[in-house]
């Protein structure tokens, strides 16, 4: 899923630390899974659709009670959160962040609040629906004046493409092979 091109940009450090949580939780008798638009602003990441999550910060002591703090942060959840996993890190060259994703799930359905200075809405999706390959397709978009081809995952009017559609893609491929 990663695009035909993803940047080269020049940066005169070291890039953050950033996590992220691909949470499941069952509704009506499914898996689903969570994601949120983000709200327009000035920067790189602007009204796209990602997983919650964000920056390190010190207090977090590791990547993975980062994504834990965004989680609860940007859905306004409370429930208890199982970690079961990381995936493979990744370079968000235009934003010069290594993202860690984390895998967790809740006994229960959560109850969004999001956190409406960060996120426009949540988008809940069955699993089923994002392992069926009806979903996937790709565009030609022009970013940093050169063509693209960017791959994405559809969801309803939404287009999750990026690094959140790679890091996807990955938690994709491990989960087709579960019973």
């Amino acid at each position: 899923m990663a695009p035909s091109f993803r940047g080269t940009f020049h940066h005169e450090s070291d890039p953050g630390r950033a996590a992220v949580m691909i949470l499941l939780y069952p509704y009506d008798g499914e898996i689903c899974l969570v994601l949120i638009k983000r709200n327009e602003y000035d920067g790189p990441h602007s009204a796209q659709v990602s997983f919650p999550g964000g920056a390190w910060e010190e207090k977090d002591g590791s990547l993975e009670n980062t994504a834990l703090r965004e989680t609860r942060e940007e859905l306004g959840i409370s429930e208890e959160i199982e970690i079961l996993g990381s995936l493979t890190k990744l370079h968000i060259p235009v934003s010069n962040f290594l993202v860690s994703p984390f895998v967790g799930c809740t006994e229960k359905t959560p109850v969004f609040r999001p956190d409406a200075s960060e996120v426009q809405f949540v988008i809940e999706i069955p699993l089923k629906e994002l392992l069926d390959p009806g979903n996937q397709s790709s565009e030609q978009l022009v970013s940093h004046g050169r063509t693209v081809v960017a791959p994405f995952y559809r969801i309803g009017r939404e287009k999750v493409w990026g690094a959140t559609a790679m890091m996807l893609s990955e938690f994709l491929q491990l989960a087709s092979k579960l019973p």
